[in-house]
């Protein structure tokens, strides 16, 4: 009899969790482990609808590690979700932030306000959010930025504008009060490692609990979906490199369970990451197809011929720019590799070179 070839699957664990992400609804608080809660919180108008906040519990209080979108909706969410762990906004000791994306940063400062609470992350992403001092001066650098990838005014989202009855620009800004390094360990006595996992962001940061065996991955890894990988305005890095990378290092640690930040909770750390290894390997050769049949290609364009979720006519505002992002990495990730060259000036021009090395697009 042979044996099947079919590469094993990830096991959901977080059930409940897993049948609201069905049923499209808001997931309930629950105990993970003992002294550990995940608190989903309200994610209006987004595709992901939730951010899963988890409440560390400490020796005085306890610690919230990601805090969810900047909305009162998500406050009350937080602010309930907390309470239904026994706990409340005053007992918060410290907030942990696992990347410089507002869904995750968004409330920390109006947290930090209500109870006191210090604000770590790592220095990558503090540094690259305070570049910016207000969400105009974002626009218009992510508007050069996309006109240099060969974008029009179709392409350009209205990012950082807040909604109707929300004030962003507070929420947006929060300054840290401790910088959390690599494998430091943010509470004395306590075993919770700081891994630091660039790419999604440049600071990105995943948390190992070493006693209860689970890795709280931020938007690192997530069961269903890949993270988007896109270089921000003023970041010409090889981020994708960085995040393959840093996908490597969590295979070192002995993790039971997965914790992200979005949709559910799952086993199997090391498969999902062979499987986001394949994708993006997959990727970089769809994108060296495409030079191949159009030498001298913008980053748009290539952008506009890949395999998407959706066709491109669809694909509008946030998710359209973060889909030209994301073709921009694995442009950027070839060009670091040798196998193309961008020979344009003020707008992208791509080309396939005759001697690029192919081995490197390994899985």
């Amino acid at each position: 009899m042979t044996p099947s070839t079919d590469p094993p699957e990830i096991t959901v664990t977080g059930k409940l969790q897993h049948q609201a992400w069905q049923d499209r609804l808001l997931p309930p608080v629950e105990q993970v482990r003992p002294g550990l809660w995940s608190v989903p919180t309200p994610f209006p108008d987004n595709p992901l609808r939730y951010v899963l906040s988890y409440v560390y519990e400490l020796r005085d209080g306890v610690a919230v590690i990601d805090t969810g979108w900047p909305t009162e909706l998500g406050w009350d969410g937080l602010v309930t979700g907390l309470r239904r762990t026994g706990w409340d906004v005053a007992d918060v000791r410290a907030i942990l932030v696992t990347h410089g994306h507002a869904d995750h940063f968004g409330l920390a400062r109006r947290l930090r306000e209500a109870s006191g609470a210090w604000i770590g992350m790592h220095e990558a992403d503090a540094r690259l959010t305070g570049s910016y001092t207000d969400p105009g001066s974002f626009l218009r650098a992510d508007a050069a930025w996309l006109r240099r990838r060969g974008g029009g005014p179709e392409d350009q989202p209205q990012i950082g504008v807040a909604p109707p009855g929300d004030d962003l620009l507070p929420e947006r800004l929060p300054v840290p009060d401790v910088l959390i390094e690599d494998r430091s360990r943010p509470f004395q006595g306590i075993d919770l490692t700081a891994v630091w996992t660039p790419g999604h962001t440049p600071g990105h940061l995943c948390f190992y609990d070493g006693e209860r065996r689970v890795m709280l991955t931020g938007d690192h890894v997530l069961p269903r979906i890949t993270p988007n990988i896109s270089p921000a305005p003023s970041v010409g890095s090889d981020t994708l490199g960085e995040y393959l990378a840093s996908l490597e290092l969590l295979t070192a640690f002995d993790v039971e369970e997965v914790l992200p930040a979005h949709e559910y909770r799952f086993t199997g750390l090391g498969e999902r990451v062979r499987q986001l290894r394949l994708h993006h390997a997959a990727r970089l050769r769809e994108v060296l197809g495409v030079l191949d049949d159009r030498a001298g290609a913008t980053t748009v364009e290539v952008a506009r011929q890949l395999s998407w979720s959706r066709p491109w006519s669809q694909t509008r505002g946030i998710i359209r720019r973060s889909a030209i992002g994301e073709a921009y990495a694995h442009l950027l990730h070839l060009q670091h590799l040798g196998a193309i060259t961008n020979r344009g000036g003020e707008v992208d021009g791509w080309y396939v070179l005759a001697d690029a090395p192919l081995q490197p697009l390994r899985p």
